[in-house]
């Protein structure tokens, strides 16, 4: 059975595995499904359509499938779906999409979400990111994997920033960020790639020296976006295939060809 501690209201209707357990004083609703191996701390508030994979921990004061914070939302059935191993640490808020995007919030698996962060409607984030004190993501973003974002960082609706990217403190994001791009200031601007980052993942010389060829064509070279887009895919050629460094240039022209925003300068 799920230890539940005899303040907490759950719902009967609620899906909880049998080694769940949570804390005083906090509420589960109806429509909730929590894995195996996840803790919820007290005062929590999880509710709305809501799945929670293994292994999750849920700490004090978080509030988990809340309405969107959309005038246009008026009730419709929409989700929030979580993966494995991922932490919410107190007062990180993560709203139910909307039916005019996708309809889900979707969070990966062994994210770390640091106090007060918000995750708005429809977002889409990956794997293994962090998330520090105080980031706010805007309605319909999309966060690849391995992204560290800076405390105090705001990420503008619909913009998107790429695999390894990383962001400084107090950072206001209204354009797309590549994948491995650093960027920081309000309004956010590249400051070359997240190369100490790549070390740590296991990315060689010779990947990283592509990679930061690729960040030049990009902002060095003088070339428009398109133009840029062209020279990484002519430059492909020039690269092993197979390679990491081939593999992350392929990233970046993919994530240039799905720019909508433009890309921070």
């Amino acid at each position: 059975m799920a230890r539940i501690h005899p303040t907490a209201i759950v719902d009967p209707k609620a899906e909880l595995a049998e080694d769940v357990e949570v804390g005083a004083y906090t509420l589960i609703g109806p429509q909730v499904r929590i894995g195996a191996g996840t803790t919820v701390g007290p005062h929590a508030v999880i509710e709305g359509c809501t799945t929670l994979g293994r292994d999750n921990r849920v700490f004090q004061f978080a509030s988990i499938g809340a309405a969107p914070q959309d005038k246009k939302y008026c009730g419709e059935p929409t989700r929030v779906e979580i993966g494995d191993g991922n932490t919410f640490r107190e007062f990180v808020t993560v709203n139910t999409g909307t039916v005019q995007d996708r309809g889900i919030t979707s969070i990966g698996s062994d994210n770390w979400l640091m106090a007060y962060v918000h995750v708005a409607h429809d977002c889409v984030v990956g794997d293994h990111t962090i998330f520090a004190n105080n980031t706010s993501l805007g309605g319909h973003v999309v966060v690849g994997d391995w992204v560290i974002l800076g405390g105090y960082t705001g990420v503008h609706q619909f913009c998107k920033i790429g695999a390894h990217a990383m962001t400084a403190v107090g950072s206001v994001v209204l354009h797309d960020i590549p994948p491995f791009v650093m960027a920081s200031g309000s309004s956010a601007q590249a400051h070359g790639i997240n190369s100490e980052g790549l070390r740590r993942r296991g990315f060689d010389a010779d990947a990283i020296a592509a990679i930061r060829r690729a960040y030049r064509t990009i902002y060095r070279s003088g070339l428009t976006l398109e133009e840029a887009r062209e020279r990484l895919a002519a430059d492909l050629d020039a690269i092993a295939p197979g390679s990491r460094g081939r593999e992350g240039v392929e990233l970046m022209l993919g994530f240039l060809r799905g720019v909508t925003r433009g890309i921070v300068r």
